[in-house]
């Protein structure tokens, strides 16, 4: 039987994805699912009473990382795993993340309605806080599995209430006991929504993912003086807010300066004391800059670096500017592209090769096995909003050819 004639069940798909998406869910449509909250929770419990009815086993790992596994033929084989996430931003929808994982379950289920037997072990895997929205940075759990960063060091993070993401993964009663990373893994597939409007505008089905362009977060901090709105001359100012008006302008700025790949984001912005007849004595902010090319996106942070400072200088304020994160380009594994490419050219399905501009757990995959994504269209290229959206059919071909790639890779280990 060859791997185009299996067919997923879209409509159990869907209704796995409108019933998780009760979780959490907000009164305009959307989900907020925080990573490590009682919500988290609640999806976390729903996906493995999923899994275990399906038949699979349930390893933890001490970052709360899920793997729900289906035996294969040879379970000393390292599983081919697919995966992503089910937390959420604080305004989400409904598919971002939980579509790879509820697809990847659904593969387990249609191999089990077929009676499908795989050479390894197949694994689901679910990553623990992807979006970085509570505890920083993204991907922070795939970060540790993958060696890239201390376990120690993740589970100390704090969110804006502080407290750590050990701790609450221990609130929550998910910090498992197995080791996190250091195993073999045959490869692993990611389906997710593109987040952008590039297939909905082609009219292309499917996304083949080539690679995921560079980032680089910062945090930025102006110092000021508070001070009486009415009584204080202009001149005699030292308002940390109307610096950092700057510097927001300045990121749009840098982005647009490199050309249309360029992506510059100022997401997050505190500034206190925050009064309504008082001068702003201090601004936080945390800066968002992206590019495919790791030297073009390096020159656009050293040129942010340089041009706060001078803003600030100017503005005579403290600046405390710090680089937090930084994530290469990624390259996916070519094989795994190919096999992607050939299942939408078999079951003939419009698709196009691109990049992605979000992260993905992937990124931090493609550093431990043979990687790759398959992105399908959401609404407008809506994304990170209660008003995202994709088809059923749309989801419902994402996971046909997740199937298809994911049974590609097995049968391969025969010759490997």
């Amino acid at each position: 039987m060859s791997e185009t004639n299996l067919s997923i069940n879209g409509d159990r798909l869907w209704r796995s994805l409108m019933e998780i998406a009760e979780i959490g869910a907000t009164p305009k449509g959307g989900v907020c699912r925080l990573a490590l909250t009682d919500e988290d929770r609640r999806g976390r419990d729903l996906f493995i009473r999923w899994c275990e009815e399906a038949g699979c086993t349930i390893r933890i790992d001490r970052m709360g990382n899920i793997f729900a596994r289906r035996a294969g033929l040879d379970n000393t084989l390292p599983p081919v795993m697919t995966g992503s996430h089910l937390d959420t931003v604080p305004t989400g929808g409904k598919f971002d993340g939980i579509l790879g994982v509820l697809a990847g379950l659904e593969v387990l289920r249609t191999l089990n309605d077929l009676d499908y037997v795989t050479r390894a072990p197949v694994e689901v895997a679910v990553w623990t806080n992807e979006e970085g929205s509570r505890f920083s940075p993204a991907m922070i759990s795939s970060g540790v599995f993958a060696g890239a960063i201390p376990m120690e060091d993740a589970k100390a993070r704090t969110d804006k209430d502080g407290k750590s993401l050990g701790d609450e993964l221990k609130r929550i009663g998910y910090e498992g006991e197995d080791d996190v990373g250091g195993r073999p893994v045959s490869a692993f597939f990611e389906l997710h929504i593109e987040q952008g409007p590039i297939l909905e505008a082609e009219q292309k089905t499917i996304g083949v993912v080539t690679a995921v362009q560079a980032f680089r977060w910062y945090e930025l901090k102006l110092t000021g003086q508070d001070a009486h709105a009415g009584t204080t001359p202009m001149e005699a100012r030292r308002d940390a807010l109307l610096g950092a008006a700057e510097i927001i302008q300045t990121v749009d700025r840098i982005a647009r300066d490199v050309g249309p790949l360029g992506r510059g984001t100022v997401g997050f912005l505190t500034a206190a004391p925050n009064g309504r007849n008082v001068i702003t004595g201090e601004v936080f902010m945390c800066i968002d800059l992206r590019h495919p090319e790791d030297t073009r996106l390096a020159a656009m942070g050293e040129t942010l670096g340089q041009l706060a400072r001078e803003i600030a200088a100017r503005h005579r304020l403290d600046l405390d500017f710090k680089e937090i994160v930084h994530t290469p380009a990624v390259a996916f594994n070519e094989t795994c592209i190919g096999m992607v490419r050939q299942s939408a050219e078999r079951r003939g399905l419009p698709h196009r090769d691109m990049i992605s501009g979000a992260g993905h757990d992937a990124v931090y995959m493609a550093r431990v096995a043979p990687t790759a994504m398959i992105f399908v269209p959401c609404l407008n290229g809506l994304s990170h909003n209660e008003a995202e959206w994709a088809t059923a059919e749309d989801c419902a071909a994402g996971c046909a050819v997740l199937l298809d790639a994911l049974l590609a890779f097995d049968a391969s280990l025969a010759t490997r």
